[in-house]
């Protein structure tokens, strides 16, 4: 199934507000199991060892924490995901500064007053912003397949899983599941209408500043 292109995130308000309290173990989490990945794929893409990825995912999240307020706050900073790849971008250029590269590069001031190489002067390969976007969708789409799954019944999710996600052959996933073909095709029609109206649902929920 074809995601959407536009430049969209299923960030929900609700989770970005449960953020600010840093107790609440249970939104960091799922902040972290969602986010994790991309920040990580990111880092390596732009030069950095499996190590020094690491320490940027752990010091991204740690800039969120201490930012998360401010973003909401300042509509000069854009869309979370915008928001989210620079403060990546910036841990990188920490990453970097510690191999004694800062001194060919340009610095500046980070939206937490910290000096900053120039965004611009980072490495980044050339397909490291289209790695961040295949992320991004895909977060979408997990975010998407969740939620229907909590909407419909079991046996139907994973026809639909089988068939459209992992891409069975019908006739296995009939095999399987002890039932027929022409019930598969049905609910693959019916899921992937919900599974449509839900990445729209997300798509309209992103966070924007008007």
């Amino acid at each position: 199934m074809t995601l959407p292109s536009e430049d969209l995130l299923p960030t929900r308000y609700s989770l970005l507000s449960r953020l600010q309290d840093w107790d609440d173990q249970e939104s960091w989490k799922e902040f972290f199991d969602t986010y994790w990945r991309l920040i990580y794929s990111f880092a390596l893409k732009s030069g950095l060892t499996t190590t020094e990825a690491e320490d940027v995912v752990q010091e991204t999240i740690f800039s969120v924490a201490k930012d998360i307020q401010k973003f909401k706050r300042d509509p000069s900073l854009g869309s979370f995901k915008g928001w989210l790849r620079n403060l990546t971008r910036w841990r990188i250029a920490d990453q970097l500064r510690k191999r004694g590269v800062s001194d060919s590069l340009t610095t500046s001031t980070a939206n937490d007053g910290a000096p900053e190489m120039d965004l611009a002067k980072i490495p980044v390969s050339p397909d490291t912003e289209s790695i961040w976007d295949d992320e991004w969708r895909m977060n979408l789409m997990k975010v998407a397949m969740q939620n229907l799954k909590g909407l419909v019944k079991e046996e139907h999710f994973q026809m639909f899983d089988l068939y459209v996600i992992k891409q069975w052959p019908p006739g296995k996933v009939a095999r399987t599941l002890d039932v027929s073909v022409g019930q598969v095709y049905l609910v693959k029609y019916r899921l992937g209408a919900l599974l449509k109206k839900e990445i729209q649902r997300l798509e309209n929920s992103e966070i924007q500043f008007e």
